[in-house]
């Protein structure tokens, strides 16, 4: 048993944020069906990119949401859907006959889960946008990268899956749970641009206080502690240094061979010369050198692995947490890694609504 096994979830086929949180419902056990567009769209080109990972574990039925007769399908699998995912513009869903209200009224417990990057309502709700955007909005991109470059994007990890998916699952599982008593199901606006801000709330909190600096590079957790940023090794590879607690910085300093009261680890002003110390110091080593060198001590330092190299480190491997290189599920049960779902195979629409009956 998983812990979403007898949930039924409807998912309208998209990119990015609803497409992950598919797949994170789909892996924790509900019963998801994916309604696919047509060949022609781009979420059935993207199949063949990343479906491998993002459209496992649940069926797609391929349907025409102006179809007359694919609607009444559609309304024959909402009543006895738990939840609708998607994540169109405001105002799609409402004009193809598929709004909450809509659904609510054949299907009062359904909680319908929205996620866009603006949100359902505010100036820029209808403005197209991605990611970038939506974390630049949100003031978290600003913080990142290096003092003197544009700021880097973070993949798209922060708004699409981070404040985008997550915060998705979050509202719909909490309205899910509230259904069980209130009986009613909830509409859950996942904003990328609330989600990312609301990631960034640390640091938002550290800046009310004057302990963290709009420059970046400048702060403990953004590169600016040279106890806390990566490094270049002899070979072209990098180590992450993470010691941010005084044992761990003395630990650092010791496998570096600094005296210690030569580098005072709160000492700002001094940062940037330590920091080109370090940096000429992790130079004279190849990375896997410097991971073995630190390996039985308390430093924090580890390899920065490629995404080819990952899958093969001991730990990765000891854990299961790649399948045939592939990220498995998570997190895990009682020890337990849980076992992807079905295959994401193809299925006509009329057997989704028998199967669901």
């Amino acid at each position: 048993m998983k812990p979403l096994n007898g949930l039924r979830i409807l998912e309208f086929d998209g990119l990015g944020p609803v497409t992950f949180a598919g797949m994170m419902l789909a892996d924790l056990g509900a019963e998801v069906l994916r309604l696919t567009r047509s060949e022609s769209a781009g979420a059935a080109v993207f199949d063949q990119v990343g479906g491998a990972v993002l459209h496992r574990g649940r069926a797609a039925a391929p349907i025409d949401l102006k179809s007359p007769q694919d609607r009444e399908h559609i309304l024959q699998l909402v009543d006895h859907a738990d939840a609708v995912i998607e994540g169109f513009r405001p105002g799609v869903m409402e004009r193809l006959g598929y709004g909450p209200d809509v659904l609510a009224a054949r299907n009062p417990r359904l909680v319908f889960g929205r996620v866009t990057g603006w949100g359902q309502d505010g100036p820029l709700a209808n403005e197209v946008g991605h990611d970038l955007n939506y974390i630049g909005l949100s003031g978290v991109l600003h913080a990142m990268g290096d003092a003197d470059r544009p700021p880097s994007p973070p993949l798209n990890l922060v708004g699409d899956y981070g404040g985008g998916a997550m915060l998705l699952v979050t509202g719909v599982l909490a309205a899910l749970i509230e259904t069980k008593t209130t009986g009613r199901g909830r509409v859950v606006d996942a904003a990328m641009t609330d989600g990312s801000a609301l990631l960034g709330g640390l640091f938002q909190a550290l800046r009310g206080q004057g302990m963290w600096s709009d420059r970046r590079g400048a702060n403990l957790l953004d590169g600016g502690a040279p106890f806390y940023r990566c490094y270049t090794c002899r070979d072209g590879g990098f180590v992450a240094v993470a010691a941010l607690e005084p044992r761990f910085y003395a630990a650092l300093l010791a496998g570096l061979e600094i005296d210690p009261t030569q580098a005072p680890q709160y000492d700002v002003s001094g940062w940037p010369a330590q920091h080109e110390r370090f940096a000429a110091l992790f130079a004279t080593r190849d990375r896997d050198e410097w991971v073995a060198h630190f390996a039985p001590t308390e430093a924090c330092v580890t390899p920065v692995l490629s995404l080819s190299e990952a899958p093969a480190h001991p730990h990765n491997m000891a854990r299961q947490t790649f399948i045939d290189g592939l990220p498995a599920t998570a997190p895990r049960f009682d020890g337990e890694r849980l076992e992807p779902g079905g295959s994401a195979n193809r299925i006509d629409i009329q057997t989704a609504v028998a199967n669901w009956r």
